[in-house]
């Protein structure tokens, strides 16, 4: 699961989502380190705070779907008000990979389809699962990294 945050204490808003995924359903198993990155503006944007990112390594009995709710209604508790692209946030989660299940769904895709263009997930996810195989790609997370430009 990716983690991001971009406005007011990030490493603090990043250690309250994680607390706050931890629970009878959901289990945190291990973080990744933490990568400062610029933000991406949209050409109307002259500015936006640079983002924390890291990854979660999780448990979970519940449904992907289940999943995908639970950490929905963990960013809203949070102040997320809007999930479009382009603006900053508290608390930004997103579901990476479900083991080796694809999902294809009108509001769930799985594994998350800009993985293999953002540098942001990919270093935290391959000092986490360098060797891990995206199930579409087929290539592993280290060689994804290792061909992002």
């Amino acid at each position: 699961m990716a983690v991001g945050s971009n406005l007011g204490d990030r490493l603090q808003n990043i250690q309250t989502v994680q607390q706050k995924l931890n629970t009878s359903e959901i289990k945190v198993l291990r973080t990744s380190p933490f990568y400062e990155t610029q933000a991406l503006c949209r050409p109307d944007q002259d500015f936006m705070p640079d983002f924390l990112n890291g990854v979660f390594e999780v448990k979970t009995s519940l449904s992907p779907e289940a999943l995908l709710n639970a950490i929905e209604k963990i960013e809203r508790d949070m102040g997320r008000t809007s999930k479009s692209d382009w603006s900053p946030r508290v608390i930004d989660l997103d579901i990476l990979f479900y083991g080796d299940q694809i999902i294809d769904t009108a509001h769930l895709q799985i594994p998350h389809p800009e993985i293999q263009n953002r540098w942001f997930v990919l270093k935290p996810l391959s000092d986490l699962i360098p060797d891990f195989k995206h199930p579409l790609l087929l290539k592993t997370v280290q060689q994804l990294l290792s061909e992002l430009t």
